[in-house]
């Protein structure tokens, strides 16, 4: 990822970079933690501002409003569905990113243990083991931490997803999400069934 210089102030947090970047998730990106981990933070800066962000939307369809291009409903109902949008979008792009380095590191991870086993498969055992002992089939404990903190994005994910949910809801308390968005519905669901 090529270094870039961040837009400041409120107008960053309000709207998408102008120059939006395309990123290629590789391997190599989700064995790179430290780069894994900062594309899920700039991912998470939606969620992070919420509120600001509600804010925002409805001032903007309230100044679309006063200028005379009304839309569908309140105000307030299109700031609310305009958001939603953009909350289930960017969860379905991290969702992308963490289930695809999960199956990487998962991969990974059987491939190491296919080749230890390989190096071990004899009819004798390694020198300095009892006699009759099989060696033990593991992945580098480096490996193992890794795989362990990129799977814990799963469960970091839910949270962040439902804090969001809860800040939206305390808004948007009469929304309800299109029936025809499949997994804005479902996350919907969870986020009420946990509320």
């Amino acid at each position: 990822m090529s270094p870039r210089i961040p837009v400041l102030g409120s107008l960053a947090v309000q709207s998408p970079s102008q120059s939006s970047q395309l990123v290629h998730v590789s391997p190599a990106t989700c064995h790179n933690l430290s780069l894994f981990k900062e594309l899920l933070k700039e991912y998470r800066q939606l969620d992070d501002a919420v509120t600001m962000r509600m804010n925002r939307t409805t001032a903007q369809f309230r100044d679309r409003d006063r200028l005379g291009a009304p839309g569908k409903g309140s105000v307030q109902g299109q700031a609310c569905a305009y958001l939603w949008q953009e909350l289930v979008a960017n969860w379905k792009r991290r969702a992308e990113i963490i289930d695809y380095c999960v199956k990487v590191m998962d991969e990974d991870a059987r491939d190491q243990v296919a080749q230890s086993g390989r190096r071990h498969d004899s009819d004798q055992p390694p020198p300095g083991s009892s006699v009759g002992a099989r060696p033990r089939l593991s992945v580098s404990v480096t490996d193992e931490a890794k795989h362990r903190q990129v799977r814990n994005e799963l469960a970091i994910e839910k949270i962040v997803r439902q804090r969001s949910i809860d800040a939206f809801v305390s808004r948007c308390w009469n929304f309800e999400p299109p029936q025809s968005d499949g997994d804005g519905l479902r996350w919907w669901r969870e986020g009420q069934k946990r509320r």
